[in-house]
């Protein structure tokens, strides 16, 4: 699956892989998950098997579909697009071989036109790959870990061993303090608060010590969300303004 994208702070996603399973706190309300189930609902093939119900909740078994047809899908795009990489699962989710993982690479090392910002709550398993493959990392490829709070803070570190050009941090949903984080190896944070049914509240105070250490570090921030239940009426708004700094100027 693959196409345009109202995520703030990309342009279009483009899913090679469906499902996942949960890994820690920051997956419980996870909007991908209650999409998949909508999807496997509606007999989309490449959805199939990927969730469960769990009483009134959706939830993912661990099942994962490498979804072959779309694989070349940004080779056929023209106009230069910011690429979110599996936005409904996660590249480096146990179940994907590296062998799959590579034929995605192969694709973005050819669509030199776009720039794909890959997501992963798994950094350890990101860094094991590229470990082990010859070259230098590609310019158009951005690494990102998702950090909801201090429990889990160790994937910056992770994420700060991985070669890469530009390396980001998603703190969302961000539940909690993420502590005295090193920020120096990382050129771009992400903040947004839980949104949709079940939302857990986001503190202030939590936002504002990750903006100090981006000011510290020289990190570019962007502010994505306060979240809640009606993310449009809580707003984008931080500190009196909109914040959508990215990393490098990016042609979209």
């Amino acid at each position: 699956m693959a196409g345009l994208s109202e995520i703030e702070w990309t342009d279009a996603t483009w899913n090679p892989v469906a499902g996942c399973s949960v890994l820690s706190a920051g997956c419980t309300n996870c909007y991908a998950m209650r999409m998949a189930g909508r999807l496997q609902a509606m007999g989309h093939e490449a959805y199939a098997g990927t969730t469960r119900k769990s009483g009134k909740r959706t939830v993912w078994t661990g099942q994962v579909n490498l979804i072959e047809s779309v694989l070349d899908a940004p080779l056929r795009w023209r106009s230069p697009r910011l690429v979110f990489v599996n936005s409904m699962s996660d590249l480096f989710q146990e179940s994907v071989p590296f062998e799959f993982v590579e034929r995605v690479w192969g694709t973005m090392e050819k669509a030199t036109i776009h720039t794909f910002q890959i997501l992963t709550k798994r950094p350890e398993r990101m860094r094991e790959f590229l470990e082990d493959r010859p070259g230098d990392p590609l310019p158009n490829v951005w690494l990102g870990t998702s950090v909801e709070d201090a429990r889990v803070a160790q994937r910056v570190e992770e994420l700060s061993r991985c070669p890469a050009h530009i390396r980001f941090i998603s703190f969302e949903p961000l539940i909690g303090s993420v502590g005295a984080i090193n920020l120096r190896d990382i050129d771009w944070a992400i903040v947004g608060g839980e949104s949709g049914p079940g939302s857990r509240p986001i503190d202030i105070e939590w936002a504002d010590e990750i903006f100090e250490h981006c000011v510290a570090d020289d990190v570019a921030f962007f502010f994505k969300q306060w979240g809640g239940p009606n993310k449009k009426k809580t707003g984008r708004e931080y500190r009196g303004q909109t914040w959508d700094q990215m990393p490098v100027p990016v042609a979209s």
